[in-house]
């Protein structure tokens, strides 16, 4: 291959892993969002809950059951991570680092966005 056509498939290769970054980037909003929410609800029951002074004389379940949110949200929140929300929070940085790991070969990299960074050549001098 001449160099005219790397260089276009170097330029095919940025177009595309930027259009995927750019394309995980809307729901990886949402996951953020949804993870703040609950993870606020969460807090917000638990304090509701410790501070309660039942929460001392009753059981365990019983203090549970008597603070249904701090409950629910806290097995949201579980579920949500059993589900992989921490994965889909930070998928554009693992497909960027992944970038990374296997351009490091080529003497290249990429920014979170996708876009190509080509390093300078290390020199081969040879040291006598």
């Amino acid at each position: 291959m001449n160099s005219l056509e790397q260089a276009e498939d170097l330029k095919a290769f940025e177009r595309r892993l930027t259009e995927y970054v750019s394309c995980l980037q809307p729901a990886t909003g949402r996951w953020r969002m949804i993870l703040i929410v609950v993870s606020v609800c969460t807090a917000t029951g638990a304090w509701n809950w410790l501070i309660d002074p039942d929460t001392q004389k009753v059981s365990f379940f019983s203090s549970l059951w008597n603070h249904p949110f701090f409950t629910i949200s806290c097995i949201t929140l579980i579920a949500l991570f059993f589900a992989g929300i921490h994965k889909r929070v930070v998928a554009p940085s693992i497909i960027a680092a992944r970038c990374r790991t296997v351009l490091a070969e080529y003497n290249m990299s990429c920014d979170d966005t996708g876009k190509l960074i080509l390093k300078p050549r290390p020199n081969s001098k040879t040291f006598a």
